[in-house]
């Protein structure tokens, strides 16, 4: 079915929880933001949504060492590179248009709703930039962030070996000082996304090794620039070795990167040796936002489709009597899927919006003491917004398929598709228990406590006027009390054996206060009644469920430590 992109919903969003407009002197206003999204939508509706079905059914292949991707892949991308799309928030010195990240999560919603396996080249590009940008020597900045801003070269990121996954410290890939400067890297990576495509002429690649002298651990990793295509024209020491073959976005080529093989590629330095987790992590920590992005993006697809299908097929009787067969969007239980559907959607759209406005305050915000405040608000939301937004991009594709009945077991339909797309996104970029994990160790002990805390006043205010005082102060009692116990000890046992829980239930109330005004501040608008549903649903039943599932984990965690697998 054709995308119609969510416009007003995600405006909505960009207002409420991200605060548009109204972060500082000079930001985007919401009438120049709306005829921003509209021109992208109507590129994604246009041109990038076609390559969907066509990415999924005529994979990315590895033809005599290139690779190959899907029809019309790279001149849509050529094209959309050249309307300025990967510009939107590089720096100005260096050909981009500084907007700010707010306006670059919204896009990538509309991106990846209509191709997640197109869009997934550009979102590395974007954090490889950053990363560049923060930590790059002069030289390296001057030589490929103009041509990476403009989108002329792409970006990937190298972590990932054979034995180590999420556990970097058990890295192997090796680099070498030469007299020159440039350092010599060998090893193998995995899992690199858009590592060799036929796209542009060259790739710059951010690798994680280890020098012969480091440290053990993650203490000695270092991040290298190992570009595809050297300075002086010469093809670098590297290729893709094999192309993975994948259960979802298949357009998108995962490739196995090997460094090396011929005396050893050339890199240069990211930042300072052993110091290349930090520089990572100024990539992974905006990547994962937009990973959750793309989550929004692919349950919103999802709705959109089971909601059209409903109306169409018609079974049985509804309850509201008339002449059968009628349209299935007519009996409860298929309201009940879509309801949730839409509300679980709504949510994680506005975690998402405001991450994204945190990260932006953060950069851009007057004074030291209020970009402090907002990097801790950034590092808070950041799991919020990756986990439960990549959750319910399963859970609501995962429903789509059950409301197209067999249908939705069948290609033809697409929604197959979104749900398979979707089960890569609570794995990579950091899975959700490691967020989880992080949350109750590192995060919510920000600026001793006084973040979490001001974010639970805020749903309880936001709360207690949409569902009064007494609800709202049972939901924020009952999530403190978890919190608080999670605090006392947090990186004992128990606290980790509770983490995904607590962390789905924080979420659903940090979201279940935007969505309580953003039903307010949809008044008199088109889409008034879908946001006051939206608010009323997942107030009514989301919220609920998650702190009573957040204070049962709680007090079954000793049961769950005494499970034995045999392992």
């Amino acid at each position: 079915m054709p995308y119609n992109p969510p416009i007003a919903q995600i405006m909505l969003a960009m207002q409420s929880a991200g605060n548009l407009g109204a972060q500082g002197p000079g930001d985007l206003g919401a009438e120049d933001a709306a005829a921003i999204l509209s021109e992208a939508g109507r590129f994604a509706a246009e041109r990038i949504a076609p390559l969907n079905w066509t990415g999924d059914q005529h994979p990315a292949k590895l033809v005599d060492g290139t690779v190959v991707t899907p029809p019309n892949f790279a001149q849509t991308y050529r094209d959309w590179a050249a309307g300025g799309w990967n510009s939107l928030t590089g720096p100005a010195a260096h050909g981009g248009q500084d907007l700010p990240f707010l306006l670059l999560a919204a896009c990538t919603e509309l991106w990846n709703a209509s191709c997640m396996a197109f869009a997934l080249c550009p979102l590395l590009t974007t954090g490889a930039i950053e990363a560049i940008a923060a930590h790059g020597s002069d030289e390296i900045v001057q030589r490929y962030l103009p041509k990476m801003i403009s989108g002329e070269w792409t970006g990937t990121m190298n972590l990932t070996e054979p034995q180590s996954g999420s556990d970097l410290s058990q890295l192997r890939c090796k680099a070498q000082r030469t007299p020159d400067g440039t350092y010599r890297l060998r090893g193998a990576k995995i899992y690199i996304t858009y590592g060799a495509h036929d796209w542009t002429s060259n790739i710059v690649h951010l690798v994680l090794a280890r020098l012969d002298d480091a440290p053990e651990g993650t203490r000695g990793i270092s991040l290298f620039l190992v570009p595809k295509i050297l300075p002086d024209g010469a093809q670098n020491d590297l290729q893709c070795q094999s192309l993975e073959r994948k259960l979802g976005i298949h357009g998108a080529p995962t490739c196995t990167m090997v460094y090396g093989d011929n005396g050893g590629a050339t890199g240069w330095l990211i930042g300072e040796e052993n110091r290349g987790l930090a520089c990572m992590f100024t990539m992974m920590n905006n990547a994962r936002l937009l990973v959750g992005v793309q989550g929004v993006a692919l349950a919103s697809r999802a709705t959109d489709a089971a909601i059209s299908f409903a109306k169409e097929r018609r079974q049985g009787r509804g309850p509201d009597g008339g002449s059968a067969p009628t349209p299935i969007i007519r009996h409860p239980d298929v309201k009940r899927m879509l309801t949730q559907m839409r509300a679980k959607t709504a949510a994680a759209r506005m975690l998402c919006m405001a991450t994204a406005a945190a990260i932006d305050a953060s950069a851009r915000a007057p004074s030291a003491e209020d970009r402090k405040a907002a990097a801790a608000r950034a590092a808070l939301l950041t799991p919020l917004a990756k986990a439960y937004a990549t959750e319910i991009a399963v859970d609501v594709t995962a429903a789509a398929i059950q409301v197209h009945g067999g249908m939705g077991f069948i290609e033809e339909t697409g929604v197959a598709q979104y749900h398979r797309d979707a089960c890569i996104l609570p794995i990579y970029e950091g899975t959700n228990g490691i967020q989880a994990i992080d949350l109750v160790s590192r995060k919510l002990g920000i600026a001793e406590g006084r973040t979490l805390a001001a974010f639970l006043q805020a749903a309880r205010t936001a709360l207690a006027a949409c569902a009064g005082e007494a609800a709202a102060e049972v939901w924020i009692a009952d999530l403190r009390q978890v919190s608080d116990q999670l605090l006392q000890a947090p990186n004992s046992a128990l606290s980790l054996a509770a983490a995904t829980p607590f962390l789905r239930a924080l979420a659903a109330l940090v979201a279940a206060g935007y969505l309580a005004d953003a039903s307010r501040l949809a008044q008199g608008t088109k889409v008034q009644h879908e946001a006051e549903t939206d608010a009323a649903y997942f107030i009514a039943v989301e919220l609920p469920a998650a702190v009573a599932t957040a204070k049962t984990a709680m007090a079954g965690a000793a049961v769950l430590l005494a499970a034995n697998f045999g392992g």
